[in-house]
């Protein structure tokens, strides 16, 4: 026999069931995550392992011969590639890093846009298992294979609105992380705390300034923000 739902479940679906609900408070909730001191410092990783998938299919796709990822527990990360060390094939490897966060967010938006909500969670284990086969550190098979463990619990163990959600936090939340390290760099470059970062490198390979490479970086994570924000709010309902 079937029992009634409990009142709290009967809320939670309500209020799943509005998309426009459901998308200001899981963008509240990861505009919080990103700006707040310690839930940023534990899930900038995320980023970073977003951040250094870039690198690494980038360079894959021009033809560069991967040889690893390391993430450290600094949030920070390398990858090494192997290939000419000019040309625009390097050059697009370098600059692949920085947007990728934003590139994801709004490829997750569209899914969402297209009701795609489980395919979110499907591309997002592709990525974690494509990084884990890369790296090549002890800290980051450990942050690779959290971030799986979390990924897989709301997959397997999650009520569809709590899926839903998760879905919409994890859109959010690259959307928003795209932007922060952008300006986090821009504060080191200017107390010349930083002079091998992905804009310095890029300035070294072309004939473009790295303060020019970041405020275009920057530009184009804050327009992905916005095309995938007006995309979260217009979805397809599930």
């Amino acid at each position: 026999m079937s029992g009634a739902a409990s009142p709290g479940a009967e809320w939670v679906a309500e209020l799943v069931a509005d998309v426009g609900t459901i998308a200001w408070l899981t963008g509240g909730l990861a505009l919080l995550v990103v700006i707040l001191p310690l839930p940023w410092r534990i899930s900038r990783t995320v980023v970073t392992i977003v951040h250094e998938s870039g690198h690494a299919l980038t360079g894959f796709a021009v033809g560069r011969r991967l040889r690893g990822i390391r993430l450290h527990s600094d949030t920070s990360g390398v990858t090494v590639s192997r290939g000419r060390r000019s040309g625009p094939g390097m050059v697009c490897t370098t600059l692949a890093g920085y947007p990728a966060p934003a590139v994801l967010g709004l490829l997750f938006a569209g899914m969402i846009r297209l009701g795609w909500h489980s395919a979110v969670l499907v591309v997002a284990a592709v990525l974690l298992l494509g990084v884990l086969i890369l790296v090549r550190n002890v800290y980051g098979v450990f942050a690779v294979l959290a971030a799986a463990a979390v990924l897989s619990a709301v997959a397997a163990l999650a009520t569809p609105e709590v899926r839903t959600g998760f879905v919409y936090f994890i859109c959010w939340f690259l959307l928003l992380a795209a932007i922060r390290p952008v300006i986090e760099l821009g504060g080191k470059r200017r107390r010349r705390g930083s002079r091998d970062s992905d804009v310095d490198q890029l300035a070294r390979l072309t004939p473009v300034p790295a303060g020019l490479w970041l405020f275009g970086i920057g530009l184009f994570a804050v327009c992905c923000l916005v095309g995938g924000g007006l995309l979260l709010m217009h979805p397809v309902p599930y």
